[in-house]
C-alpha cells in the first residue's frame, strides 16, 4: 500500500499495516481444532451458522475479555467437501491438517475491539500456533504505476510483441503450445469475463471477497460485489487481474497471444474494488483471509500454477508474528503447485509476502532495454526478472499498457505452465522446486552494472524449455544404460 494510502487508515497494534478492525486469524496446534466449527464458505452462503465459541475454555475466555460478540468459522473448506454445502468442514486430508489450512479459525468480533492486543494475548495460549490481525493489502505493492489505455495501433506498431521478444516467447510457443489440462490460477481482482481475449480460455472460477462497508476508513468507497462468496469472479472496476491473465492465456485478438498457449485460466477474485479519495482509478483491495482462501480454493480446483501479483510489506507486520499466507503456501507446495509472485514496486530492497517464501518464485521487472526497472523491489529472495514496462495486455472492455512487477510475474507463471505441459507430454513429473531451478538456470544474465538482488537474470522462456528437454533426455539415456547393465 502506498504511503499516501496509509494516512487514511487506522493502524493495527504497533505496526503500520492496516487490518480489518473486527477479525483475527488464529491457527491452532495439530489436533486442537474442534470438529464442529463450520467452514467460512458455508457461513458466507448461509448454509451454516457461525459458532459463538470454540469449546476451548482458555481460548474462549481470552476472546470474551475483549468483547462479548464473536462469530467463529474455519477459514478453509476441506477439498473433499468443497461442493457439500453445509458440510465443508468435514473430511480434511492429512495435507490440509499438516500444512495448517484445516486449523485456521477466523474470529469476527465486535466493532471497537482492540484486535492487535487480542492477537498478542491469544498467541500466549499453549494450543495456539499463531494469531494475527486480518491484514489488508492492495495491488500495486507500494507504488502507483501506469496502467494507461493501449495506444491505437499503426502499421509500424509491433502490436505489443517487443516485451515478448525479450524473453523468446515466439520460439517458446512454437516449441510447446500448452495443454488444456494444465490450469493456471490467477488470484487477483477477477476477470472481465466478457472480454474477447478470454472466450473459451477460462475455467469456472471463484469470488472470495468479503469486505464490510464499515471496515474501511471514511472516504474509501467499495465498488461492486464485496460480500459473500460465489462462483462469479467478474471484475468491472480494476482490470488488474485481466491484465495478468491476458499475458498468460489471452487469445491474441488485439494483442499477442498469451505465453501459456492452450493452458486455461482459473480466475479467482480475492481482491475487491475500492475507490480512494483523490484517486482516479479503482484499487484492488483484499484481506489476508480472502487471499488465502482464494489460493487454497485455486489449488483445490486443480490449478498447477498460481500467479500472485499482490503482497504485504514485512516492515508493516507485528514483530515476531507469523508471515501472511504461510499455511496457503505450504498447502499449495505440498500439492505440487508452482507459485509465482511479483517482487513488489517499492524501488528498494524490501520483503513482501508471499514473494519472499523460498517455495515461491519472486519476479522483478526489466525495461525494454533490459535494465532493471527503477521501481522493481530487490532482495536475495528475487529469483529472476521479466518484462514489466508498458506491456500490452487485456484491460476492462479493451486493452492497456501495463507497468509493474505485477505484470512481469505472469510471464514467468506462463513459462512455468509450459514447463509443466512439456514434462507431462514426456510423462515426467516436475516438482515446483525443479521449475524454479530451470527458470533461474536458463535466465539470460543481467546486463553489466546490475547489482545484487534482481535474481539470476532475465526470463528466457525458450531456453527454459530447452533445458528441460536436455534434462529429460539425459534421464532417459541414464535409464537405458542401467537397463543395458542388467
Amino acid at each position: 500500500m502506498s504511503a499516501a494510502g496509509r494516512t487514511l487508515l487506522p493502524w493495527a497494534h504497533r505496526s503500520g499495516a492496516y487490518a480489518l478492525p473486527t477479525s483475527v486469524l488464529v491457527r491452532l496446534k495439530l489436533g486442537e481444532t474442534p470438529d464442529t466449527i463450520p467452514a467460512a464458505l458455508d457461513v458466507r452462503s448461509a448454509a451454516s451458522a457461525p459458532a459463538d465459541r470454540t469449546g476451548h475454555n482458555a481460548l474462549d475466555r481470552v476472546i470474551r475479555t475483549f468483547g462479548s460478540i464473536v462469530r467463529v468459522s474455519r477459514l478453509h473448506a476441506a477439498a473433499a467437501a468443497l461442493r457439500s454445502a453445509g458440510a465443508r468442514h468435514r473430511g480434511y486430508s492429512d495435507a490440509e491438517q499438516v500444512s495448517g489450512i484445516a486449523r485456521v479459525l477466523r474470529f469476527d468480533v465486535a466493532p471497537g475491539t482492540h484486535i492487535g492486543s487480542m492477537a498478542i494475548s491469544l498467541q500466549q495460549l499453549e494450543i495456539v500456533e499463531s494469531a494475527i490481525p486480518n491484514y489488508l493489502c492492495a495491488v500495486g505493492l507500494d507504488r502507483d504505476l501506469e496502467r494507461a489505455p493501449a495506444p491505437v495501433r499503426t502499421p509500424d506498431d509491433d502490436d505489443g510483441w517487443a516485451p515478448r521478444d525479450q524473453i523468446n516467447a515466439r520460439e517458446a510457443m512454437a516449441r510447446e503450445p500448452g495443454d488444456r489440462a494444465v490450469i493456471v490460477g490467477v488470484v487477483d481482482t477477477g476477470l472481465d469475463l466478457d472480454h474477447v481475449e478470454f472466450s473459451d480460455r477460462t475455467r469456472r472460477g471463484f469470488d472470495t471477497v468479503q469486505l464490510g462497508k464499515g471496515e474501511l476508513a471514511n472516504g474509501i468507497s467499495l465498488l461492486g460485489d464485496n460480500t459473500g462468496a460465489d462462483t462469479n469472479p467478474s471484475d468491472r472496476y480494476v482490470g488488474h487481474g485481466s491484465g495478468c491473465a491476458g499475458i498468460i492465456s489471452g487469445l491474441g485478438r488485439g494483442m499477442p497471444p498469451g505465453l501459456a498457449g492452450e493452458c486455461p485460466i482459473l480466475p479467482i477474485r480475492s481482491l475487491g474494488a475500492a475507490q480512494f479519495p483523490a484517486r482516479t482509478n479503482a484499487v484492488g483491495l483484499g484481506a489476508i483471509s480472502d487471499l488465502d482462501m482464494g489460493v487454497v480454493i485455486a489449488v483445490q480446483l486443480g490449478a498447477r500454477v498460481l500467479n500472485l501479483s499482490f503482497g504485504t510489506d514485512d516492515d508493516d507486520l507485528e514483530p515476531g508474528a507469523v508471515k501472511p499466507h504461510s499455511e496457503a503456501v505450504a498447502y499449495a507446495t505440498q500439492r505440487g503447485v508452482t507459485l509465482v509472485a511479483a517482487s513488489g514496486n517499492s524501488g528498494d530492497a524490501r520483503i513482501y509476502w508471499p514473494a519472499a517464501f523460498p517455495e515461491v518464485i519472486a519476479v522483478g521487472a526489466v525495461a525494454a532495454d533490459g535494465a532493471v526497472c527503477d521501481f522493481s523491489t530487490t532482495g536475495g529472495h528475487v529469483a529472476l526478472c521479466a518484462p514489466g514496462e508498458r506491456v500490452r495486455t487485456a484491460g476492462l472492455q479493451g486493452y492497456q499498457c501495463a507497468t509493474g512487477t505485477s505484470f512481469a510475474a505472469p510471464f514467468v507463471a506462463a513459462t512455468a505452465a509450459l514447463l509443466h505441459c512439456r514434462a507431462d507430454r514426456r510423462a515426467a513429473p516436475l516438482a515446483p522446486a525443479q521449475v524454479k531451478q530451470l527458470l533461474m538456470a536458463s535466465a539470460r544474465p543481467h546486463r553489466s552494472g546490475v547489482g545484487d538482488g534482481s535474481g539470476a537474470g532475465v526470463l528466457d522462456a525458450a531456453r527454459a524449455l530447452a533445458l528441460l528437454d536436455e534434462a529429460l533426455d539425459a534421464d532417459a539415456t541414464t535409464e537405458l544404460e542401467k537397463e543395458d547393465d542388467r
